[in-house]
């Protein structure tokens, strides 16, 4: 008799390849696209629940069962990250979900957030335990962030980045900001000069310059090429560094069939036949098998983006 197959996970993916974090088991705590912004430049696509509320969106046990268990599963990871397919900090409990996890590995665990609710001092209390902490800002201005976040409407430019300056001032984890500009909007000289007064002021550890790199919500959120990120970047800084996904190379890898591994890592975020071989230890060649097996299933199709071919989940799609 075969041997029970584990349960499908919900809130666990990956491990995902990431230029910031190596080797990162993903967890999302709400459901897709939940987020107090809407982000013209999400490589999700559009924001279909858009709030500040913030609740226990997904069950705290069943969250820890998956972890749990995956954590059997993975190989050596470099971090356990908050992040997924919307905004974690909105999960009323993330806190308990940092000091469960904090329990079962030595990971350090690292929150990825668009740094809209910072400046709660709810979040900030729940965010203690945790050992990075991965904010954004992507504007320096009230004009800015609205053209570019779309935010909720109770959130104003100030508060957020005031919420920023505080929370830096009080946390004890290190941050590392991430700061995406967009061709012909943030990356015009002035407008990046904005966002780096802001920086200086929140004073992170590092700072991450970043463009759209993968399909984004609307077309006209467009990449700023290579060369003009570098000139920009020494507007920000020493700690500096660009993780844009130009040419970043996979991790090594390890002989897999795991299609439903696969299908957890393309329902959080476009991937190319190197991501999904990186995050999950594939060949090369056995991922672009197992993409184009979902693709002539129509649960996956393929994007361009330049000269990279990105897989996504196809539209209405929930298993494969």
């Amino acid at each position: 008799m075969s041997a029970l197959r584990p349960a499908p996970l919900h809130h666990v993916f990956g491990p995902v390849p990431s230029r910031r974090l190596g080797r990162s088991l993903g967890v999302d705590l709400v459901p897709f696209k939940t987020c107090p912004y809407d982000c013209i430049y999400c490589q999700l696509g559009p924001t279909t629940c858009q709030t500040v509320a913030r609740r226990e969106y997904v069950p705290l046990d069943a969250v820890v069962r998956e972890v749990r268990q995956r954590l059997a599963q993975a190989p050596a990871l470099d971090y356990v990250t908050l992040s997924g397919s919307g905004e974690p900090t909105l999960h009323s409990r993330i806190g308990e979900v940092i000091a469960a996890i904090k329990r079962m590995t030595a990971a350090p665990v690292a929150v990825l957030t668009n740094g809209a609710l910072l400046g709660d001092p709810e979040v900030q209390q729940s965010l203690r335990e945790a050992d990075v902490i991965l904010p954004s800002l992507d504007a320096g201005d009230p004009w800015l962030f609205d053209y570019v976040n779309r935010p909720h409407s109770s959130i104003t430019f100030e508060e957020m980045a005031e919420g920023l300056v505080r929370f830096r001032e009080q946390s004890r984890a290190p941050m590392w900001l991430e700061v995406l500009l967009l061709d012909g909007a943030s990356s015009v000289e002035p407008e990046a000069r904005k966002i780096a007064q802001w920086v200086r002021r929140i004073a992170p550890e590092r700072v991450h310059l970043n463009t759209v790199t993968r399909p984004p919500a609307v077309d006209f959120a467009l990449p700023v090429p290579e060369e003009t990120l570098r000139r920009l970047a020494a507007l920000f800084g020493p700690t500096t560094e660009i993780v844009a996904d130009f040419c970043a190379p996979p991790l090594p890898p390890e002989s897999s069939e795991d299609r439903e591994a696969v299908f957890a890592l393309l329902r959080r975020r476009p991937c190319t036949a190197e991501d999904v071989a990186g995050g999950l230890r594939l060949r090369v060649t056995e991922a672009a098998k197992l993409l184009d097996s979902l693709v002539a299933s129509g649960s996956v199709c393929e994007r361009r983006q330049g000269r990279r071919c990105y897989y996504a989940c196809a539209s209405g799609v929930g298993n494969p």
